[in-house]
């Protein structure tokens, strides 16, 4: 996950500056287009991702279980959390601009749940890849 999108960096930087350029009367709406650009470029990510898996599998190629895994995982984990902390800062905000103390408990209960569905997650994926390691590819 050490690889930057460019084309995602550029649109943090014009979201950014046209933050600057209108206020933070239209906040919530730039923050709302990013966040679907960003959840495009995930789902990108995740097809080609699975593309490249169904094609191992389908040359018949025993899924890779290095080492590096375990680092991939990690880094997986840390990158949620990181992106996590760094969009809770303007949704904290709209949550304290928009309902006060209410707002902001129940934006960062989202944001605490989000992490911890994905820490589930990742923990059953992990333990499924560590049984088809023991049995099935064997």
């Amino acid at each position: 996950m050490a690889t930057h999108d460019p084309e995602l960096r550029k649109e943090l930087d014009a979201t950014l500056q046209t933050r600057k350029e209108l206020g933070p009367a239209y906040e919530s709406e730039l923050v709302e287009s990013f966040l679907e650009k960003l959840d495009e470029s995930v789902e990108r990510r995740v097809r080609r991702q699975l593309a490249e898996q169904q094609l191992h599998v389908a040359r018949g190629a025993r899924p890779p279980h290095t080492a590096q895994s375990g680092n991939s995982d990690f880094w997986e984990r840390f990158g949620v959390a990181a992106l996590s902390l760094v969009l809770a800062v303007p949704l904290s905000a709209i949550a304290v601009s928009s309902a006060e103390l209410p707002g902001l408990v129940v934006c960062w209960a989202g944001i605490a749940a989000v992490n911890a569905v994905h820490s589930v997650g990742i923990r059953r994926l992990l333990r499924r890849r560590d049984e088809r390691r023991d049995g099935e590819w064997d």
